[in-house]
């Protein structure tokens, strides 16, 4: 994992491989212009005032995540500057998005792989501004190496190893005050929350031969043991015998079994309790109703959601926060087989309610069920699920964007409030109500399809039917941002993402703060 410090050096003293500075483009009347932010100061004297001019000969204009690299002259300890859009300029006295800090810092992060230090002198106008130039360089330097040999053995001895760059070494954020109490919190909390989310996306990269059920089960209950988490395995022989027939029901067609997965954050002054359950399913294969071909390469990120829930109960003990969080992992691999569940067949739920699988491919909702029916068990002041559930979310809010919904106007709409306040783009949708009866069911309590127009409100109903009574609860359908196919951009990889932590931790901080929303 990449290292964080606050530097107590200027931009010109600072021994790194390179410098990042912040450039944007002109308001007002100099609109268009390319001009330097906070922070670039001693660099630009160093090039005598013309940083600027430079950097626009090299054809930069300020966008936003554009990256120009410029040797150094004389006057610097560092040998590169890397020189990073931040996108408009604010007017007068204004201060740069954090947002923008933060996509900024990841894309600087990401072009200097294989760099042992590098020093980032953005703008800083604030703690928060500080926190999101750590987290975004943290987040930006990720790589997932561990399938890539840095050794062939095929080769000659005396050949060099090869192999991918390494990630960015160490992240020395310039500007800051790093004998002040509010940066070096601020400093503890990128650090804890990148870690988290970067070592979900490992779990969402890696590949399924070597993530199922049992062994993410490992995972958590090593995790637990380091940062004090209780975690409790629900194996087969559990499932049966506490009746989980949703969980079974998908898992049944594998031949590695299904797992649910307890942990559990407790603080000795907590006054709220926060339940989290994540969607695990290892593969989709789509089970008997079999995905069509190009649909199932990427299917090992369906289990982003437990991933999701997974780190932030893990940042939350590591926060040391006041409330209790538990983690619900409902953990199965969906597979056609002699044994596996049919369409038309039907399963009894952990609740009690029976429903008729009319689509086997529509398997999320039905792990989903039996695990937000044992959380409610325990009475929680609020339950959030989140999942990879419907193609129909993507088709609504494209690829970038999760939706939210909920049983709870209030609580949907705080939700959506602190995704954008931590930089996840969101959007709030409804539960039509006329939409359950496409759900209803000749043979059993209910279906686990409905109308195809609406799919994925249509999921979110079915899962509103597993939810204690009077409980406040919402259900994230990270199907789009969770796994990123095409280019990086800014602080996010190819690959798995870690949709979803960022909200999931901030609502954690605000339940124990007392505002559950």
């Amino acid at each position: 994992m990449t290292a964080l410090t606050l530097s107590t050096a200027g931009a010109a003293t600072l021994r790194a491989d390179a410098l990042v500075v912040g450039v944007a483009k002109g308001a007002g009347s100099k609109s268009g212009d390319l001009v330097l932010a906070p922070g670039a100061e001693a660099v630009d004297k160093a090039f005598g005032g013309k940083l600027a001019a430079v950097l626009a000969t090299l054809g930069a204009s300020g966008a936003e995540g554009e990256l120009t690299k410029v040797p150094a002259p004389e006057g610097l300890k560092a040998p590169v500057v890397v020189a990073v859009g931040l996108g408009a300029a604010p007017e007068k006295n204004g201060a740069y998005d954090a947002e923008a800090l933060r996509r900024a810092a990841g894309a600087a992060a990401r072009s200097l792989a294989g760099a042992k230090k590098a020093g980032f002198a953005l703008p800083i106008a604030s703690v928060e501004d500080a926190e999101a130039i750590a987290e975004g360089a943290l987040l930006g330097a990720y790589a997932f190496t561990a399938y890539q040999a840095g050794e062939n053995k095929l080769a000659p001895k005396d050949a060099k190893a090869g192999g991918p760059k390494l990630p960015l070494g160490e992240v020395a954020v310039l500007g800051a005050k790093p004998r002040d109490k509010a940066f070096k919190a601020a400093a503890e909390r990128a650090l804890a929350v990148a870690e988290e989310i970067n070592r979900a996306r490992d779990l969402v990269n890696t590949p399924p031969n070597d993530l199922y059920p049992e062994s993410f089960a490992a995972v958590a209950t090593a995790a637990g043991k380091e940062h004090g988490v209780k975690v409790q395995v629900f194996d087969e022989k559990a499932l049966v015998k506490g009746g989980f027939g949703g969980i079974l029901g998908v898992g049944q067609g594998a031949a590695r079994g299904p797992r649910l997965v307890k942990l559990a954050y407790t603080h000795p002054k907590a006054e709220k309790t926060l339940a989290l359950v994540g969607k695990g399913i290892t593969y989709d294969s789509g089970g008997i109703s079999l995905k069509p071909a190009g649909h199932n390469e990427t299917m090992k990120c369906d289990m982003a959601g437990a991933a999701a829930v997974f780190a932030t109960v893990v940042s939350a003990a590591r926060l040391g926060l006041r409330v209790n969080v538990t983690g619900w992992l409902a953990l199965a691999e969906n597979m056609p087989s002699g044994s596996a569940t049919r369409p038309g067949d039907v399963l009894r739920m952990y609740s009690g309610k029976t429903v008729e699988v009319l689509n086997t491919d529509a398997e999320g909702r039905l792990v989903l069920a039996d695990a937000l029916t044992r959380a409610s068990e325990e009475k929680p002041d609020a339950i959030v699920d989140v999942a990879t559930l419907t193609g129909a979310m993507v088709l609504a809010l494209g690829n970038r964007t999760f939706g939210i919904m909920a049983n709870d106007d209030a609580f949907r709409t705080s939700i959506h409030e602190i995704a954008d306040e931590v930089g996840e783009a969101s959007w709030p949708m409804p539960l039509p109500a006329d939409l359950r009866k496409g759900m209803d069911s000749p043979t059993a309590d209910i279906a686990n399809m409905g109308e195809r127009m609406g799919g994925g409100l249509v999921a979110g109903l079915f899962l509103k039917e597993f939810v204690g009574e009077g409980i406040a609860w919402a259900h994230l359908d990270i199907a789009g941002p969770a796994f990123h196919e095409g280019a990086p951009y800014g602080y996010t990889p190819k690959g798995g993402t870690g949709s979803a932590i960022r909200t999931l931790v901030r609502l954690a901080e605000r339940t124990a703060d007392g505002d559950l929303g």
